[in-house]
């Protein structure tokens, strides 16, 4: 080989390693295996639809199962930033995975999108942005609606973990300032088959309704319990089992149960007026179109939300910064905090240095379960 043509060899390696260099790379761990794999297999399926290309940029998803472990989660993020040296980090699909997800996040200054709600530690907090609806804000919305029911008293029962003790402390907080009272709290695990002592215990307190807090096809036992020992009284679940597998495995037993979800959940109901409803639409078309009549989940739209969080976000971040570096990191962090009034599937972000929730009253819709399907309340 000649000495001009190892030259040329030399600059067009070096062009390729410089564009390679540049491609934004995206790490993604989900829970697409265990008790969350209903939530986190529509997620991958969402990610699969998201652009290659934001701003003229190449962008690599780089996609793992976190089995619904924190411990696999935290191994995840660590592979994610120190060997695929990833941007940013979208996951995980519960709030434990979440969190674990976080630790890392911080520690290597890289953005986390959320896709499961839970709060922060303060000195972490700046790295990562929630996708989910906050807890105050879904809890606001079922509270209200047990007021306008005359609901004096009620039963709890959640998660021990942390998706169940944090609503359990917002709920507390509203209950009380609305005068109603939390007259029995109990827990259970995500993979329990039986909650009939829990649910002996709350129904001798005889409330007026029980709250269910689960996500996904685990947040049917307690409620099915409840059925199945003749409770006549109001029954609420959270956003968490906003999706088909609940419904399916839950059959009649769900029946009237009442919920807030994201207006992606009820696109079609909701008035032209509404600010998610376009973009809701195109997200259900395009879902639909790859998964089949019917397959639309509320959190395989928390990822599809990620997605335009970033396609806003990146061109700014650009300016300031090449992908790959820690400077692109933090100019990321920065334009994502400069985002405003962005319409999503799930409501319409504004995010700020100081609020990286984003979401207000209208990230919320109450629906009623009526034959199977999700109907909204008016």
């Amino acid at each position: 080989m000649n000495k001009s043509l190892r030259t040329l060899l030399a600059l067009a390696l070096a062009g390729a390693a410089t564009s390679a260099l540049a491609d934004l790379t995206v790490g993604v761990t989900l829970s697409t295996t265990g008790p969350a794999a209903s939530l986190g297999i529509p997620e991958k399926n969402t990610v699969a639809l998201l652009p290659k290309t934001i701003a003229g940029q190449n962008v690599n998803y780089i996609v793992l199962d976190d089995a619904t472990d924190p411990t696999a989660a935290s191994k995840n993020a660590r592979k994610l930033v120190s060997e695929d040296k990833v941007d940013v980090i979208i996951g995980s699909s519960t709030t434990p995975t979440s969190t674990a997800v976080l630790e890392v996040a911080a520690e290597s200054k890289t953005p986390q999108i959320a896709l499961a709600p839970f709060a922060p530690a303060a000195d972490k907090a700046a790295w990562v942005f929630q996708m989910p609806q906050d807890f105050g804000i879904m809890a606001g919305a079922i509270v209200d609606n047990m007021v306008a029911n005359g609901v004096k008293t009620v039963g709890f029962i959640g998660y021990s973990d942390g998706y169940g003790e944090l609503w359990l402390r917002v709920m507390n907080g509203i209950t009380a300032a609305k005068g109603i009272k939390m007259v029995a709290t109990e827990r259970y695990n995500r993979t329990d088959t039986s909650v009939t002592g829990q649910m002996l215990k709350i129904l001798s307190t005889n409330p007026d309704a029980v709250l269910v807090v689960g996500s996904g096809t685990p947040a049917v036992l307690p409620q099915a319990t409840l059925v199945e020992r003749g409770y006549k009284g109001h029954i609420y679940q959270t956003h968490g089992v906003a999706n088909k597998d609940f419904l399916r495995v839950g059959g009649k037993n769900v029946e009237g149960a009442v919920l807030p979800v994201g207006p992606i959940l009820v696109a079609e109901q909701l008035p032209d007026s509404n600010a998610s409803k376009k973009v809701a639409l195109n997200y259900i078309k395009l879902y639909e179109a790859a998964y089949g009549a019917d397959s639309r989940n509320s959190f395989g739209a928390h990822a599809w939300d990620a997605g335009l969080l970033l396609q806003h976000a990146v061109p700014e971040a650009l300016k300031k910064a090449k992908p790959g570096t820690p400077e692109f990191r933090v100019a990321l962090r920065e334009a994502m905090e400069n985002v405003k009034e962005m319409p999503a599937d799930h409501g319409v972000f504004s995010f700020s240095p100081t609020n990286h929730k984003g979401l207000d009253g209208r990230a919320v819709v109450m629906v009623r379960v009526e034959n199977g399907t999700w109907k909204v309340m008016h």
